[in-house]
């Protein structure tokens, strides 16, 4: 597979279509089962508030991975992301309710590299808390 965005259509600004995504206790235990991360805060309420949390929070990881997926789809091709980083900034705070939390993730162009390829900037959301921060990632185009 290859990216189905060529390069020549976007434009530095050009933004990626928006996406939330659902976080629930067992989202974090399937994350946790394929992951093999089962740190306690990431699924014992009594033991993430003993540690000074205020409620299990979501991996890092796993929310690093959601909010790529708003460059993959956009990308058409997972493997087109040939660079990808952040830092984490604020949990995602996942409550033992019906609702869970919410991660929501846009995206925009920021810059036109050499070689067909693009840089684009992420913000993504938790509870009206931004929880990555200079998340960038370096995408090969067609």
């Amino acid at each position: 597979m290859t990216a189905k965005i060529a390069y020549d259509d976007v434009e530095a600004g050009t933004e990626l279509p928006a996406q939330s995504f659902p976080v629930t206790r067992a989202t974090l235990v399937r994350y946790a089962g394929a992951s093999g991360d089962f740190n306690p805060i990431h699924w014992n309420e009594k033991f993430a508030v003993a540690v000074g949390l205020p409620d299990v929070i979501a991996h890092g990881m796993f929310t690093m991975a959601e909010a790529i997926r708003v460059v993959t789809d956009w990308a058409g091709d997972p493997a087109a992301v040939v660079e990808y980083g952040v830092r984490f900034t604020k949990p995602v705070v996942v409550p033992n309710d019906d609702t869970g939390a919410l991660i929501e993730v846009s995206a925009k162009v920021a810059a036109k590299l050499d070689d067909r390829r693009v840089r684009v900037d992420l913000t993504a959301t938790s509870a009206g808390q931004k929880v990555l921060g200079m998340s960038r990632a370096v995408v090969q185009l067609a």
